[in-house]
């Protein structure tokens, strides 16, 4: 059978262009265009289609929005963006809205309805600049993600034992008698975190040892 696609564009003659393309491909057929994220969602409440081509910036509801609102009601519908957008943050947005592939309008009618086809196979189409924007992003997060561990920055389990102490508030004099050491050895053990962390206050030290989940 052939796969149901709706088609959401703020554009009629790209809507009725896109909808004339397909005609010429059995694997597919169109259950109806839609001007816009609002008529879109209001023909949802009668059928819907396997899969739905998003564009992205429309007036009233945009297809990010729309996008997340059809995936929230309707979780069987595979929705791909279909836009000229190939920012980052257009293409962060839309995945983490419940988008399943992301291309490009410049992809000839052939590869569109093969990515209609990869998605529905339980794929995440995109077209090549995308998919190496997304590998960027990813990157990106996993580099903001990214734990480092105490040696990393040097630091010795004394050190260690020190600023978990630091973290849990203890001045000097406390933790000098916790670690049976003098105030004084307190006092170097500190300057040195500071000096390996590159730091200048006990906040600032305590704050990289919580985002590395060091304690």
């Amino acid at each position: 059978m052939a796969i149901s696609v709706g088609i959401v564009d703020d554009n009629p003659k790209l809507l009725e262009s896109i909808k004339q393309n397909f005609s010429l491909f059995d694997e597919v057929e169109v259950a109806f265009t839609a001007v816009g994220g609002v008529k879109a969602l209001s023909y949802l409440e009668d059928s819907q289609p396997d899969v739905i081509l998003m564009d992205i910036e429309m007036p009233g509801i945009d297809g990010i929005e729309t996008t997340k609102r059809v995936v929230e009601k309707y979780p069987n519908i595979k929705v791909m963006m279909l836009t000229v957008f190939d920012q980052e943050d257009k293409i962060f947005s839309a995945v983490l809205n419940g988008a399943s592939g992301y291309i490009l309008k410049d992809e000839k009618p052939a590869r569109i309805v093969q990515c209609v086809e990869e998605v529905m196979d339980g794929g995440a189409p995109m077209s090549p600049k995308i998919a190496f924007l997304t590998l960027k992003i990813i990157k990106y997060q996993q580099g903001l993600n990214a734990k480092q561990k105490p040696e990393s920055f040097g630091l010795t389990a004394r050190e260690m034992d020190v600023l978990e102490l630091v973290a849990k508030a203890m001045n000097y004099q406390e933790i000098a008698e916790k670690l049976f050491v003098s105030p004084k050895t307190v006092r170097k053990h500190i300057e040195n975190i500071y000096h390996k962390l590159h730091v200048h206050n006990k906040l600032d030290a305590v704050k990289i040892g919580m985002e590395n989940k060091w304690f």
